[in-house]
């Protein structure tokens, strides 16, 4: 089989042959239809001492199926998150990490919401979000970004501001149902929020907890890192709480499943729909990380081998 793979830190990405894993206990081996590309998996190959396999997102169909495997079985469609080599023609998959690909959802649709809609969603549980709020979030045309928006108008934000770095993706930030649009750079945010979904970090995050109103919430869920000031938080009564998807799948796998089930739900009744900025093929790789890394994508990017 095909795989993609990287020998120095930084790159560059390579294909290469491989033999065909075989199942573990509790692993499905999945023939991969689509595989998403994420920020951290951009990040680690930048900033990893060494290399790390590439993994993430993928969908496709189980071939086979490792010793005490209950729930799969070969020929069944599933996506979930690959903790080993990911960017390949054929990948492992716990079983705790697996989901069925409903009906009528395609594999590039189901990998576009396996991790980005759940950390979408996940992140706007954490902010405890009520009817009738305003919702900022940034990196607001990511493949997270872009569905934060639109579940934020389905947990009753009356309006929504979408952050973004670049003032050219303002139209399609609006065309998710945004009701404002503001780039990084510019002097004036509008109207204080009263919640935030940080998709960022660094040097932005101190103006995303500026743009709370009195007892605002952020969520952070970026690895980019950042500062808060404490101060700055008692003068507005304003809280800052991270927020990791892994640890969700790792140590609460009742709400990670439930979480899953109303992705798939809102999906189906046509609410939430998945944008794809482009599907790359497999010996594309790193033309797939440069749209991420160049911050140019609106919506999800995708390989397909």
């Amino acid at each position: 089989m095909r795989r993609v793979r990287y020998s120095a830190p930084g790159g560059p990405l390579f294909l290469e042959e491989a033999p065909v894993p075989e199942p573990g206990p509790g692993e499905l081996l999945v023939r991969c239809a689509a595989i998403g590309v994420t920020l951290p998996v951009v990040r680690k190959v930048a900033e990893a001492p060494e290399p790390v396999p590439l993994g993430g997102e993928i969908a496709g169909e189980v071939t086979a199926v490792g010793g005490g495997v209950t729930r799969f079985r070969a020929g069944d469609r599933v996506t979930g998150l690959c903790f080993g080599h990911g960017y390949a023609d054929f990948a492992l998959l716990n079983e705790t990490m697996a989901s069925p690909v409903p009906e009528g959802a395609g594999a590039v649709d189901a990998v576009a919401l396996v991790r980005s809609g759940l950390v979408a969603l996940g992140a706007l549980t954490a902010a405890r979000p009520r009817p009738g709020e305003a919702a900022l979030v940034t990196a607001a045309a990511s493949g997270v970004g872009h569905l934060a928006v639109r579940l934020a108008r389905t947990r009753g934000a009356t309006r929504v501001v979408g952050a973004v770095s670049d003032p050219a993706k303002a139209g399609f930030v609006r065309s998710l149902g945004a009701d404002d649009v503001v780039v990084y750079g510019d002097d004036d945010w509008g109207e204080p929020v009263d919640y935030v979904l940080d998709a960022v970090g660094g040097d932005l995050l101190t103006r995303a907890v500026g743009a709370l109103a009195p007892g605002g919430r952020l969520v952070a869920y970026s690895s980019g890192g950042g500062t808060v000031r404490a101060h700055g938080l008692l003068a507005g009564s304003t809280s800052v709480t991270g927020f990791q998807m892994a640890r969700v799948a790792r140590e609460q796998p009742a709400r990670y499943e439930r979480w899953r089930r109303e992705l798939w739900d809102l999906f189906a009744a046509g609410v939430l729909r998945p944008a794809v900025h482009g599907a790359f093929p497999l010996e594309d790789a790193a033309a797939a990380h440069a749209a991420v890394v160049s911050r140019g994508n609106r919506g999800k990017v995708v390989l397909v081998p």
